[in-house]
């Protein structure tokens, strides 16, 4: 098989998952109790919390542990509305940002949605117009899940912070993968999410920005400060430590590795003739293709490749239950003689020079055999 889908969930690393044995099986006390088994589980999780925040250029008390990076979006979404009068977005976020707008939206809260360019990027020009003398939270993703367009962050921080703003980007695609760092760009809040960068799932992170005064999404115990109730996952969560700190080491190399596997692909399609378009703009995530091809349709693309046992999507794997044209190819103006041939093909560092090899030749022969 050729595990070609990472931007869905990526393999899970070894050195993390040795680490989750150990403190599945061995040291599983509960970090919230005062006795010293319990003790050795609070130091580890105050020791990962400082490698994630180094990770990402935070202060370690600006990490929150949360199940998920959907959690995390809601969060910021729905606690952050609370600190403002309006919400701004873009047309292209991850439905978790967008169905927890519209959920503001069902209560009462003004959302306005910004458009994109036909390469999936949002104008600060756009944002600035956009935004008026209302206190708003703006959450614009770090990078695009579907066509891997990594947005102008900083400027999008800057204009909105000139306009007495809180900003909130989803990073959930861009963590682990291109260089962050939060008190550069300036952002109040940034979402990850564990399995997307080789660590297990049901375990992601928040970033609150010291002295914003976001109030809990989970209410109970006191955990993560009294602002996220649940005993924390140890095990998942240093097992995340030690994944993004793998990726962030290895971050030069593993986007050479894939800038690489992505020009094979791309090579081998255009040698062959075949009429396609590249989505997203030149400055994207690495590893991500997202192709439209001309007169086909993305699900028989995706159900051929996987009878030769490749696994590609149509788009977002969050979306995969829906057939129709996704809302981020919808919103670049794909055409429509393209737009239902389009698949994501998302590569991983472990993928080979030969799978990527393989992938294009996979696709020729289906494309050109219908």
């Amino acid at each position: 098989m050729i595990y070609a889908d990472n931007a869905a969930t990526t393999k899970l690393d070894a050195d993390a998952f040795e680490l989750m044995k150990e403190y599945l099986l061995n040291d599983y006390g509960n970090a919230s109790q005062p006795y010293e088994f319990g003790q050795k589980c609070k130091t580890a999780l105050r020791a990962a919390r400082e490698t994630i925040a180094k990770c990402i250029g935070a202060d370690p008390e600006e990490i929150y542990f949360t199940s998920c990076g959907t959690e995390s979006d809601n969060w910021a979404i729905k606690m952050g509305s609370n600190l403002t009068d309006q919400i701004v977005t873009s047309v292209i976020e991850h439905h978790a940002i967008l169905n927890s707008c519209k959920s503001m939206e069902d209560v009462g809260k003004t959302v306005k949605y910004l458009p994109v360019d036909s390469t999936g990027v949002v104008s600060p020009s756009d944002l600035d117009r956009m935004l008026d003398d209302s206190k708003t939270l703006v959450s614009v993703m770090f990078a695009n899940n579907e066509i891997g367009t990594i947005e102008p962050v900083k400027k999008l921080v800057d204009v909105t912070h000139n306009k007495r703003g809180i900003f909130h980007t989803d990073a959930v695609q861009a963590v682990g993968h291109v260089p962050i760092d939060v008190h550069e760009l300036g952002v109040d809040m940034l979402s990850a999410s564990g399995h997307k960068f080789n660590a297990p799932k049901g375990i992601g992170f928040l970033y609150i920005k010291k002295g914003l005064e976001l109030r809990p999404f989970i209410d109970g115990g006191a955990q993560e400060k009294g602002r996220r109730a649940g005993t924390e996952n140890i095990a998942s969560i240093v097992a995340m430590a030690c994944a993004l700190e793998k990726n962030c080491v290895q971050m030069g190399d593993n986007e050479k590795h894939l800038r690489n596997l992505e020009n094979i692909v791309i090579t081998i399609l255009q040698n062959a003739g075949l009429d396609f378009i590249r989505n997203g703009s030149g400055c994207r995530i690495p590893g991500n293709i997202n192709l439209s091809f001309a007169d086909a349709e993305g699900e028989m693309l995706l159900h051929r490749l996987d009878l030769k046992k490749i696994c590609i999507s149509t788009g977002s794997a969050c979306d995969s239950v829906n057939t129709q044209i996704s809302h981020v190819i919808d919103a670049i103006g794909v055409p429509d003689k393209y737009a239902e041939g389009t698949i994501r093909i998302s590569l991983g560092k472990n993928n080979t020079e030969s799978e990527a090899e393989r992938i294009a030749n996979a696709l020729i022969d289906v494309l050109t055999n219908r």
